[in-house]
C-alpha cells in the first residue's frame, strides 16, 4: 500500500512512530493509502534542520528568495493536472474545483514574488540633527503552518509561501486526511531551488499539533480549521509565547433584497452553496430572503436550481460536485440534516441517501434545502460544512443585517441587491469580516488579505496580502548618526529629535 511520508531536511523520510492513518478515496469509500503520524521527536527533528537552514536562508536576498518563488510557481503551473487529480482522489472535490484550489495557491504564490518590494522598510532623513531614523523588517525565524482538509494545496501556499519568502523557515503540518498534494508542492519547491531544511513537512494528529504548539524554538503559528480547535490552538500557542493567527469555522450568510436580480442570485447561490460539497469555508449556507415574495420565489427557483445539479464522481466533468471526504462527515451532516426536522425547519429537498451506480459505498450527500429556518436553532447556529442550505425569512433589510452581524461566526457575508446605498451602508455596518455585494463567496485576490471575525478567528493579523507578510516579520527601527570629530560628554546625552 502506498504510504505518505514526512519530508524533513531536503528528503522524504519514513515515519517510525508506527501509528497510521488511512487515507480513503471518497470516490468508493475504500482505502488507497495511509500516513504515518509523528512523533514529538520526529516534530523536533524537522525544527533542528529548519534552525538549521534559517541562518543562510534569512541572509539571501530578497530578490534571490523571489526568484525561488518565481520557478515554484513555474513548477506548480506545469504540474497543475497532477496536482489536482490527486487532489481529487483524497479530497473528493471534482478536478475542475481542485485546479481552482492550486490556482488560488499559485496566486499567493505569484503575490509573495514580490518580496523584495513587499519587505522593504521605511526611512527618514534628518529626523534630528544629523539622525536619521529607518526600520526593517526581518524574519522571526523558525515557523509553522498547520492547515485543513478542505483546501490542501490553497491553504498551504497562503502561509509557507509568504513565511518562505520572508526569510523563514516552514515545517508544515497538513491534514491527515489528504496529505499528498502538501507533499508534492513541497518537493516541487525543493525542485524550485530552495535549500534543504527550509520547508519541512510532518505529518500527524494532536501529538504533532502540540508538538508545534509547545515548541521553543518554533516563532509563530498559522493554523486554518474548526472554531474550537482555532480556540486551542490560539490559547496554547500564544501561552508558549508564540505569534498565532488561528481561523477558525463560518455559517456565511446571503442576504437577498427585493430588488435583486433574481437570476444571478440564484445561479450564484447554488454554487456557493453546494460547490466542493459545501466543504468551505466561504461557502454560503445560509440565504436570508427580505419580504415575502422575495422568499417564495427564491425558494421555488431554488428548488429547481438544487434539483438539476449532477451529483458525481470527482473525475466526472459534468459533475457539479464530489462526495464528502469521509464517512464520518458524511454522518455528521446527515445528523445535522435530521437536527433541523427535529427543530422544525420546512426540509423541502433531502439529500440523504442519495448513491451512484457503482460507488455505493462512495460518501455521496445530495443537495439537501430548509426554508422557515429560525436563529436559535441549533443547526443554524452550528456550522454544517456540508451541501445543505437553510433559508431564513426576514421583513426588512435591518433584521436581515442582524443575523450575519449577531452569529457566532464572521467570517463572510453577501447581499444581493440593486441598491449601490443600501449596499454600502450594509458593507460599512456588518458585524462580518469579509463582505461580497453581488458577490457570493467573497474570498479576496491574494494581494488583500483573508480573516474573519468572532469565533471564526484567533488573533489580530489575517492570512497573506500585506498582513501576511506582517504577521511572518518582526520590525526593528534603527535611529543613526554620524557625528564628526570629538563630541565629548554628548556622548551621554539622548538625542532629541525636535
Amino acid at each position: 500500500m502506498r504510504e505518505v511520508t514526512h519530508f524533513i531536511g531536503g528528503q522524504k523520510v519514513v515515519g517510525t512512530s508506527g501509528r497510521f492513518s488511512d487515507i480513503y478515496d471518497p470516490n468508493v469509500g475504500e482505502v488507497q493509502a495511509r500516513v504515518a503520524l509523528a512523533t514529538e521527536a520526529e516534530v523536533s527533528a524537522a525544527v533542528e534542520n529548519a534552525k538549521a537552514a534559517l541562518p543562510m536562508w534569512a541572509a539571501t536576498n530578497p530578490q534571490r528568495r523571489a526568484r525561488v518563488m518565481f520557478e515554484f510557481k513555474r513548477l506548480l503551473e506545469a504540474n497543475m493536472d497532477e496536482l489536482a487529480e490527486l487532489l481529487s482522489s483524497e479530497h473528493g472535490k471534482v478536478v475542475a474545483d481542485s485546479r481552482g484550489d492550486v490556482q488560488r495557491g499559485i496566486d499567493v504564490v505569484e503575490f509573495a514574488c514580490g518580496i523584495p518590494h513587499l519587505q522593504k522598510g521605511e526611512y527618514t532623513e534628518g529626523a534630528g540633527p544629523g539622525i536619521d531614523v529607518y526600520s526593517m523588517r526581518q524574519p522571526l525565524g523558525v515557523v509553522a503552518g498547520i492547515t485543513p482538509f478542505n483546501f490542501p494545496a490553497m491553504i498551504p501556499c497562503w502561509m509557507f509561501a509568504v513565511a518562505i519568502a520572508c526569510g523563514n523557515t516552514f515545517i508544515l503540518k497538513p491534514s491527515e486526511k489528504d496529505p499528498s498534494v502538501p507533499l508534492r508542492m513541497v518537493e516541487l519547491f525543493m525542485e524550485a531551488g530552495a535549500p534543504e531544511g527550509v520547508l519541512n513537512m510532518v505529518n500527524g494528529d494532536k501529538t504533532a499539533v502540540d508538538a508545534i504548539l509547545t515548541h521553543p524554538d518554533i516563532k509563530a503559528v498559522s493554523f486554518v480549521g474548526s472554531s474550537d480547535i482555532a480556540q486551542y490552538v490560539y490559547a496554547t500557542g500564544t501561552a508558549h509565547g508564540k505569534r498565532v493567527q488561528a481561523m477558525g469555522g463560518a455559517k456565511n450568510h446571503g442576504i437577498i433584497l427585493p430588488d435583486a436580480n433574481m437570476d444571478q442570485a440564484v445561479k450564484d447561490i447554488v454554487g456557493a452553496a453546494y460547490g466542493s460539497a459545501g466543504e468551505r469555508c466561504m461557502a454560503l449556507p445560509v440565504a436570508v430572503t427580505v419580504g415575502q415574495k422575495t422568499g417564495d420565489e427564491f425558494v421555488e427557483r431554488m428548488l429547481d436550481a438544487a434539483r438539476g445539479l449532477k451529483v458525481g464522481v470527482s473525475i466526472d466533468a459534468e459533475a457539479h460536485y464530489g462526495p464528502v471526504v469521509s464517512a464520518a462527515h458524511k454522518a455528521k451532516v446527515e445528523s445535522y440534516i435530521q437536527m433541523g426536522v427535529d427543530e422544525g425547519a420546512d426540509l423541502k429537498l433531502d439529500g440523504r441517501g442519495h448513491t451512484l451506480q457503482g460507488h455505493e459505498n462512495g460518501y455521496f450527500i445530495g443537495p439537501s434545502l430548509f426554508d422557515h429556518v429560525k436563529p436559535g436553532m441549533q443547526s443554524y447556529e452550528e456550522e454544517i460544512f456540508g451541501p445543505v442550505l437553510q433559508v431564513v425569512r426576514a421583513e426588512s433589510l435591518e433584521e436581515a443585517a442582524a443575523l450575519p452581524s449577531n452569529h457566532q461566526y464572521g467570517n463572510g457575508v453577501a447581499i444581493f441587491t440593486s441598491n449601490g446605498r443600501a449596499a454600502r451602508e450594509f458593507a460599512s455596518q456588518v458585524n462580518v469580516g469579509m463582505v461580497g455585494i453581488n458577490v457570493p463567496i467573497p474570498v479576496p485576490v491574494s494581494y488583500h488579505t483573508f480573516g474573519g471575525w468572532k469565533r471564526s478567528a484567533f488573533g489580530d493579523t489575517n492570512q497573506h496580502g500585506p498582513e501576511g507578510v506582517r504577521f511572518w516579520t518582526k520590525i526593528k527601527t534603527v535611529t543613526s548618526r554620524w557625528p564628526e570629530g570629538d563630541i565629548g560628554d554628548q556622548a551621554f546625552i539622548i538625542p532629541t529629535m525636535g
